[in-house]
């Protein structure tokens, strides 16, 4: 189907649970075939079996430590959204192993004339693309090699779309940018260059080409940005895809690594719930939906309606964020649900905790359904959306949790990819609106 684009993983527990299956896979070999389809290209996990950045030591966590990594990068995707509200000048990196804003799969384009393979991340609250350039300080060997290609060229200071670049100075009238991430830094140039994913081609595609990067927790692929933004994939592509996009993640505990991704208008969804899409002028890369209440099975959580109020000046309301693992909840809306879940499992019940997961049992769980509910539609979510299992035990976790205390952050709520499995979630910015359908994308 045209616009489709196949997901290869979701959840890094899946990946440390399928390793061994390695390149056996035969979507693994689907991933590094030139696709002949003009819009639709293969899409894995960064850390998947199939994927050249695979950590080496994945396949050594435990389960408690795979969980308390995924929380660990939650905690710093967070701190990195927090930095895109407008003013800020630098992006704070947490300590660890992840660059805080590194998406959870990637995908095979193809930059320049004649084109060069690349693998680059893809981020739905990110504005500024940017690939490894050759000749880099500090990059991976994955590099785009610019001097081989006929149709690259940097960009002038006077240009217009240097404004749009974050932390922007001059060298020699060159457009360049440094973006800091706490203790490491990535530098640049705003570049032009022929962008394909699939066979559909973009000409000039404005992206940062990365010339050095300096501390040790940059991601080794570069990054496609899917945000709102006027640099933005999605907006650099609109007179192609028009603007709109969708993608199924799959659940995960699929053993194929698949779901599907659509650019474009053509197949999407026709009959499908939609909820309407909210701009916020000061976090302008964020998809912004209404959300208005919670329901644990059939009882409608007793939440104060200013948890969910939507305000540009702030920054609060609920956003839909494909690089957040986990569902975080304003405090008193997650304190809310948190408790009547508690209440519903029954007083006799031990709670214990697991990291940042704090309502955690051995027991079975007895609540069937929760139920987001937004302006225009609910969404109901069967359990495999909102609970984490262990693999090895008995134990089973709420698999949300409150927003930090920051700020910026203690106002927002994110609904994250966990809660968005088997879903097909519809971004239609020309219409202002965002679609959510149950689909089996497994």
């Amino acid at each position: 189907m045209e616009g489709s684009i196949n997901i290869l993983s979701l959840s890094l527990l899946l990946i440390l649970s399928l390793a061994q299956g390695g390149l056996t896979n035969p979507n693994c070999a689907k991933f590094h075939q030139d696709n002949k389809d003009s819009s639709t290209l293969q899409v894995i996990h960064v850390d998947s079996p199939c994927s050249p950045l695979k950590q080496q030591n994945a396949h050594s966590l435990s389960w408690v430590d795979s969980v308390l990594q995924m929380q660990n990068k939650d905690t710093n995707r967070l701190q990195f959204l927090a930095s895109l509200v407008a003013g800020r000048s630098f992006v704070p990196i947490a300590s660890g192993r992840q660059i805080l804003q590194t998406p959870t799969y990637i995908v095979r384009a193809k930059i320049g004339t004649p084109p060069q393979p690349l693998l680059v991340a893809l981020d739905n609250s990110n504005d500024f693309s940017w690939f490894p350039c050759g000749g880099c300080v500090g990059c991976s060997s994955n590099v785009f090699s610019y001097d081989k290609s006929t149709t690259f060229s940097n960009v002038s200071c006077e240009r217009a779309s240097c404004s749009l670049v974050p932390r922007r100075d001059c060298d020699a009238a060159t457009c360049t940018f440094n973006l800091t991430y706490g203790g490491s830094s990535v530098g640049g140039t705003l570049s032009s260059e022929t962008l394909a994913l699939a066979t559909d081609p973009i000409p000039e595609f404005l992206f940062g080409c990365v010339k050095k990067i300096s501390g040790s927790n940059t991601p080794p692929q570069g990054l496609l940005a899917l945000g709102r933004g006027l640099l933005s994939f999605i907006s650099q592509s609109e007179s192609l895809y028009k603007s709109t996009f969708s993608y199924c993640l799959p659940s995960y505990k699929s053993p194929n690594f698949s779901g599907t991704l659509r650019l474009g208008p053509n197949g999407q969804p026709q009959k499908i719930k939609t909820t309407p899409l909210l701009r916020n002028p000061r976090r302008s890369s964020f998809y912004y939906v209404n959300l208005v209440g919670v329901k644990v099975g059939k009882r409608i959580v007793d939440i104060p309606p200013s948890a969910f109020t939507f305000n540009s000046n702030t920054g609060a309301g609920t956003i839909i964020d494909s690089g957040t693992v986990f569902t975080r909840l304003v405090e008193p809306a997650y304190t809310a649900v948190r408790n009547e879940f508690r209440r519903r499992m029954g007083r006799n019940t031990t709670v214990t905790s697991l990291g940042g997961f704090d309502t955690c049992y051995t027991v079975p769980i007895t609540i069937p359904t929760i139920t987001l509910m937004f302006a225009g539609m609910n969404v109901t979510l069967p359990q495999d959306n909102f609970l984490i299992k262990s693999s090895s035990s008995s134990t089973t976790c709420l698999a949300m949790a409150a927003s930090p205390a920051d700020p910026v952050n203690s106002v927002l709520n994110v609904i994250a990819s966990w809660q968005q499995q088997n879903h097909r979630i519809l971004f239609d910015v020309p219409n202002s609106r965002v679609g959510v359908a149950r689909e089996t994308c497994s």
